[in-house]
């Protein structure tokens, strides 16, 4: 009998204890920002975080989203969230790449990569991911973790790609980053930097030939009406980075902090699930809108690992070589050492 009472006790302690941690959360308003739109799987995502913390914070911190880049682009998101004028925004993790000491990020969009997303996993929750999160404080920014964008494949309105030389000559717009930039000069097309809230309307006004990004980002945006063709290049992997500004972040308590921490861990395997089923959705009823989506056999997947193998040196050493020491040997731990 004593031994309950003793625990009923604990009990009662621990829930005045939860009650008191829950009453100290301040009110707090977060606007949180991405470019794509809200029925895309990180839109989804996102509403789902700020659900998650609406409820963990008994209602006191609320998170709005902004979709469609209302707020701006992935650039000046991040530059917005060092200023912090902006709360949370989730840009693409390449972005991070012209921030000094930051270079590393660029690590991740190293062409043909990753052989599935297991292994992506794998190195962005282990010690590599960890030793990028770890950079962002100093550049203003805090990590909340890394979310799928997916491989990436290439988009046209002039022709079928059936081979690494049907890409010649195409002006395929890419993310601001010099990696793309050369990964597709490389390949023989004409790669053209632009702000992803620009990019349907150069491809509808014919500015642009194509672009160049994961399946469910074609569907959400409904690229399909001004590209007519998709080749499954898969010539990178791409990630997005759940930020929030240091700034911020600094002025919260810890238990406010947890709140957000806690949230973010729990959406992140809800957003990587659901960006994978959307996928295969996307795909099919990408092809019931007509877009014709061809393969890259694997000779011809070789053939243009080969032709990038320069970039991957070039970069590899300009990102910074012990980072790409540790993603190396952090992917070959994932391989089973293979």
């Amino acid at each position: 009998m004593k031994t309950f009472l003793n625990a009923a006790l604990l009990g009662l302690g621990l829930c005045a204890l939860a009650g008191t941690a829950a009453a100290e959360v301040r009110e707090q308003n977060i606007k949180f920002a991405t470019v794509l739109n809200a029925d895309h799987p990180q839109g989804v995502s996102m509403n789902k975080f700020a659900e998650l913390v609406a409820a963990k914070s008994g209602g006191k911190i609320k998170v709005k989203t902004y979709f469609g880049g209302t707020l701006g682009n992935d650039v000046t998101f991040v530059s917005q969230l060092q200023g912090g004028v902006l709360e949370m925004a989730i840009p693409e993790a390449s972005t991070l790449v012209g921030i000094k000491n930051l270079k590393e990020f660029g690590l991740i969009n190293l062409p043909l990569l990753f052989a599935d997303s297991k292994e992506a996993d794998a190195v962005l929750d282990g010690a590599f991911g960890k030793r990028l999160v770890a950079k962002l404080p100093e550049a203003g920014l805090v990590g909340l973790g890394f979310w799928e964008n997916g491989f990436r494949h290439v988009t046209n309105s002039r022709r079928a790609i059936h081979n690494v030389d049907d890409l010649a000559g195409l002006k395929l717009r890419v993310i601001q980053n010099p990696l793309f930039l050369d990964t597709f000069n490389t390949l023989g097309a004409n790669a053209v930097p632009m702000p992803w809230p620009e990019v349907y309307p150069g491809l509808e006004a014919k500015a642009i030939d194509g672009q160049e990004n994961p399946l469910p980002t074609l569907l959400s945006s409904k690229l399909y009406e001004v590209q007519g063709h998709a080749v499954l290049s898969g010539h990178v992997y791409s990630a997005w980075m759940l930020l929030i500004s240091k700034k911020f972040w600094d002025k919260l308590q810890p238990d406010e902090q947890q709140i957000l921490g806690d949230a973010a861990r729990e959406v992140q395997g809800f957003e990587r699930n659901a960006m994978r089923a959307y996928a295969d959705k996307a795909m099919t009823e990408l092809k019931g809108h007509g877009m014709k989506i061809t393969t890259l056999a694997p000779a011809e997947r070789q053939r243009m690992r080969d032709k990038l193998q320069p970039v991957w040196t070039k970069f590899s050493a300009d990102f910074g070589q012990d980072g790409a020491t540790l993603l190396t040997a952090e992917l070959a731990k994932a391989r089973g050492g293979k």
